[in-house]
């Protein structure tokens, strides 16, 4: 959500900054909804003032004998009362369509963000590890999986398409992979473990940018609640409506979860395997910070999920998002994409994004700064900025970790990190 008196302060900034999200002007339409709705306040205002006032007369009007004057001046409240439902109710109409049209525009880029219209224009920020010449002819996962318990066919008999059953030492790796990855954030990087509701409220959906606009990539159930697409949701909204003491920030929270999305607008896409799935698992992390730490946390957001990709020895690289691919609420995204030798090129598996004050404003969570100035005094409330990414998702770490530690006859060598959570187990054979 955008703070109308930024756009006040200086609309044609408002403009140029949306116009890089590919949006056409708005601040001519926004601000003359904007003055319609203070025009009809300050309107109620005046009407107010005049009935207290001539409500004030009547007493003395009465007092003096002045019958026939009081009498008019009760005609004139009475006629000032009776216009005033109708002004509030055209100010509070106004007031809505101009929310609607703001919860409507994407967030502002963050400066540094490159320009471009889609995933061409993104930029490679970094490279991590070769990618992986196995010496022989790459499978792809769902051709190796399905030798090591990964059933397709039955799924699309239970569910239909995009669904897939783990058996067996597959479904203990993917497993692994999930335990390994909290244990990383929260023993390592400082993430707080949560396990948040899967059923979501449309208040919290609408906190973080999913609704209205992405309601079609969204599950909702017959009593109106909503499947979670990310943790992120339930997270984020933990606190939401509250105002914090500046002490308390920043809030890192993280939580391994399955997440569910109706891949709405990608029909005919990846519907092979495991890469676009309706049912999924991801490990989130969440930051809620003070807008002066949040460049810095998101540094170390996507840190703490490459951290993840390194100790799997899985090649990567990072990508800065070009405005036209970035999320609806993002300022600035970081997208991790893995090598996947049997593909023959990247993938995305994490996507690391602040979202400044945007998601805060449609949540309304402040923060108290500590400081106090000159003299003594506290400053007022502030919103504050919120973080989300993937570290990582898990199952999309499993396809990478099928393709790279595959060998000739078909198994799946297990990473080393993961050979505790795996009870000893090197090596996944196909059945």
């Amino acid at each position: 959500m955008h703070d109308i008196r930024l756009l006040r302060d200086d609309p044609a900034a408002f403009d140029t900054d949306l116009a890089r999200r590919g949006v056409s002007p708005q601040s001519a339409e926004l601000l003359a909804l904007d003055q319609k709705r203070r025009d009809l306040l300050t309107e109620l205002q005046t009407r107010q003032a005049s009935a207290n006032g001539a409500a004030k007369a009547i007493g003395a009007l009465i007092g003096r004998g002045e019958t026939q004057e009081a009498e008019a001046k009760k005609a004139e409240v009475a006629a000032i009362k009776e216009a005033m439902p109708a002004i509030e109710a055209e100010a509070a109409a106004i007031g809505i369509e101009l929310d609607d049209r703001l919860a409507g525009l994407p967030n502002r880029a963050a400066p540094g963000v490159p320009e471009g219209a889609d995933e061409d224009g993104n930029v490679i920020v970094k490279h991590w590890g070769e990618a992986t010449d196995l010496g022989f002819a790459a499978k792809e996962h769902d051709e190796i999986g399905r030798g090591l318990g990964m059933d397709f066919d039955a799924a699309g008999v239970v569910s239909g398409a995009r669904f897939v059953y783990l058996k067996g030492a597959t479904a203990r790796l993917n497993r692994a992979l999930g335990q390994y990855m909290l244990d990383q954030q929260t023993q390592v990087h400082g993430y707080t473990e949560v396990v948040p509701p899967l059923l979501v409220r449309g208040e919290a959906l609408f906190g973080t940018g999913q609704l209205p606009k992405f309601a079609e990539d969204l599950f909702q159930t017959t009593d109106g609640r909503w499947l979670i697409p990310t943790a992120e949701v339930s997270l984020t909204n933990y606190v939401r409506e509250q105002i914090l003491a500046e002490q308390e920030l920043p809030l890192r929270f993280t939580a391994l979860t399955n997440c569910f999305r109706a891949e709405a607008g990608a029909a005919g896409r990846d519907t092979r395997g495991m890469i676009r799935q309706h049912q999924f698992e991801k490990v989130e992390l969440v930051s809620i910070v003070a807008p002066e730490q949040s460049d810095d946390e998101h540094e170390r957001m996507t840190r703490a999920a490459e951290s993840v990709l390194e100790a799997l020895k899985l090649p990567y690289r990072r990508m800065l998002l070009c405005t036209g691919d970035m999320g609806f609420t993002a300022a600035r995204t970081f997208d991790l994409e893995v090598w996947l030798p049997g593909q023959q090129r990247y993938r995305e598996i994490s996507s690391c994004s602040t979202c400044t004050d945007f998601q805060a404003r449609r949540m309304n969570t402040r923060f108290r700064p500590a400081a106090t100035d000159a003299a003594g005094k506290k400053a007022g409330t502030r919103f504050v900025h919120t973080l989300n990414g993937s570290g990582l998702a898990v199952g999309r770490t499993l396809v990478a970790v099928i393709e790279n530690y595959q060998t000739a006859d078909g198994a799946v060598r297990v990473p080393q990190v993961l050979v505790p959570y795996m009870g000893g187990l090197t090596v996944i054979e196909p059945a």
